[in-house]
């Protein structure tokens, strides 16, 4: 069973690293107000308000930033139309067969050109642009006209430069190791991945993001990915240390396709039966509701996330299914009725009504 960080990074991000920590709130600063910012008239932060901007009139990207749960859907179908080589094809095809046991977030490694999918802070100053991300490490996208390192030292966060397009800030990035991966199915990247990111701050409160990979040895073409991201205003980062107390590794046991092996024949009558919505909260947000769509295709449940791709589900009990990894139960009341699902990962269950 693979961590739940891995099981939807785009969607959940970072809700686990915040919710498990312990620190007293109040000392933390996560019910701050933040200061300097639109409000409306009953106080809530005013995300449709205008961008803000520096003093020579580019858009401010400063703030903490989270992924939008609404344009999951849109990353994630994204995200699903790599086109890989055939080697890189064959390497994601073992690495997922293996439980993403090698993966940046088991061995508690940086996760390279893929950082910013979940959240982060953004500090901006006229020549220099800084990424901060609640595992301790950053980007730096210099402003100052300098190029790209002809012949960097290889390292896990890449090097950054940018300039403005009008008030798009367009980001070149180049000089990553190849250890890191591309995406959760564990697509890799040679030490020529080439990153563009164009960035845009159409109002105060959304970033628009979108983020080109090019490498002719790891993909047959370039790979487009849009990410939407929404400020995060009164409230602030927590540190997350992945190795401390890291329990999940020892867990990761065994191959994905065991489950296949033990796959059970359920009747269509009781599949229709989950067919449905599920509301799942993410314990940072519990206001920002993650649907989860449960469909039939022929004798088959499919399961997809706000609206992305489709996952097929393998039966291993009348009520117990695996995708992807982890295990989904669904579970009914005393009258046999269907009232929520149980998202299993190593880090423990969690809980999604159904709609």
């Amino acid at each position: 069973m693979i961590p739940f960080r891995g099981l939807a990074t785009v969607i959940f991000s970072s809700a686990l690293a915040w919710s498990t920590l312990p620190l007293p709130a109040k000392a933390q600063w996560l019910n701050y107000p933040t200061p300097g910012i639109p409000r409306t008239a009953d106080g809530k932060p005013n995300l449709s308000a205008p961008a803000p901007r520096t003093a020579d009139g580019k858009p401010d990207l400063s703030g903490l930033w989270r992924a939008q749960n609404a344009a999951s859907g849109e990353t994630d179908k994204a995200m699903h139309a790599i086109q890989a080589q055939p080697w890189a094809q064959a390497l994601s095809k073992k690495r997922k067969e293996a439980l993403g046991r090698e993966s940046m977030g088991v061995l508690c490694l940086p996760f390279g050109p893929r950082a910013d999918f979940g959240a982060g802070k953004i500090v901006q100053t006229p020549g220099l642009v800084m990424m901060l991300f609640e595992d301790l490490t950053y980007r730096q996208v210099f402003l100052d006209g300098r190029p790209l390192p002809k012949d960097p030292n290889p390292a896990w966060m890449g090097y950054s430069v940018g300039h403005w397009d009008g008030d798009t800030l367009v980001i070149e990035s180049a000089g990553y190791n190849d250890r890191t991966w591309l995406d959760d199915d564990g697509h890799p990247h040679s030490e020529g991945l080439r990153v563009t990111e164009r960035l845009q701050r159409p109002d105060f409160g959304h970033l628009e993001l979108q983020r080109t990979f090019e490498d002719p040895k790891a993909l047959a073409q370039k790979w487009v990915i849009p990410i939407k991201f929404e400020f995060e205003a009164d409230t602030e980062m927590l540190e997350y240390v992945c190795a401390e107390n890291e329990r999940d590794r020892g867990h990761l046991v065994g191959k994905a396709s065991d489950d296949k092996k033990v796959e059970v024949q359920v009747p269509v009558e009781l599949l229709k039966q989950y067919v449905g919505t599920y509301d799942s909260r993410p314990p940072i947000h519990p206001n920002d509701a993650v649907p989860i769509d449960i469909s039939l295709d022929g004798s088959h449940l499919m399961l997809a996330m706000s609206g992305g791709a489709k996952y097929p589900l393998t039966a291993v009990s009348q009520t117990k299914f695996f995708f992807e990894g982890a295990h989904v139960e669904f579970v009914k009341d005393e009258r046999g009725l269907v009232t929520h699902m149980l998202l299993q990962a190593v880090e423990g269950d969690f809980k999604a009504p159904r709609k």
